[in-house]
């Protein structure tokens, strides 16, 4: 099984089709709502932030992807957004908009949702999906309360094992650290406001993955 084209870290390398060989494989799916602003910045922020931790372009046998709810399908993402990935050094080339379906679900091991809305919606999707979807800003509240002492080695053991053993624990959490305000595991949509507005949300989506990438990798970052 491979990531659909201009999806995820290594696609069609001769590295990624052993990861999926081996079943060593660890995927991330972002989900908002067009697929062309706030999922695709997510994507690419994620990916560019592997690489920087672990020196491999191929994030160490993690694939990272993204689909909207009413996603554009074949769409390219919005102008602004791509601006806000140059802001960072990451990459835009070869991103298509595409729709959720079942089956980026069902192989998902991470789901995260810039809305409690589009996590309700991805849960309601059934594949037991529950315990493996967050938003983005809820699972950086519950990685924060985490010991990384308490998770596999990322050398001796792998950054997948490490990955989805912070899964199980931040899902563990979930029900006893609760948001401070209905807002705060918000990412709003800029679909359609000015390049400073989608650099503000640029800003706080890379604040919210840094502690996430972190912690999946057991790396601070290098840049």
């Amino acid at each position: 099984m491979t990531a659909p084209q201009g999806r995820g870290i290594g696609t069609g390398g001769s590295r990624y089709t052993e990861y999926t060989g081996h079943g060593n494989i660890f995927r991330i799916l972002h989900v908002s709502t067009g697929n062309v602003c706030r999922s695709p910045i997510t994507e690419r922020l994620t990916r560019h932030a592997l690489a920087d931790r672990l020196g491999d372009p191929l994030g160490g046998g993690v694939v990272v992807e993204s689909a909207g709810t009413w996603g554009h399908e074949g769409a390219p993402m919005e102008a602004n957004a791509e601006a806000v990935l140059a802001d960072f050094g990451a990459d835009a080339a070869g991103f298509v908009g595409r729709e959720l379906l079942d089956e980026h679900v069902i192989r998902a091991d991470l789901v995260l949702t810039a809305t409690r809305d589009h996590r309700a919606q991805v849960i309601s999707m059934g594949h037991s999906a529950g315990l493996r979807t967050f938003t983005l800003k809820e699972f950086t509240r519950l990685v924060r309360a985490i010991d990384p002492a308490t998770l596999p080695d990322p050398l001796g053991d792998g950054v997948v094992e490490r990955a989805r053993a912070l899964v199980r624990a931040a899902a563990a959490l979930r029900g006893w650290l609760l948001a401070p305000s209905v807002e705060a595991d918000e990412v709003y949509d800029p679909y359609g406001a000015p390049l400073p507005f989608f650099r503000s949300v640029g800003d706080e989506i890379h604040e919210a993955l840094d502690p996430v990438v972190t912690a999946l990798t057991g790396a601070p970052a290098r840049t």
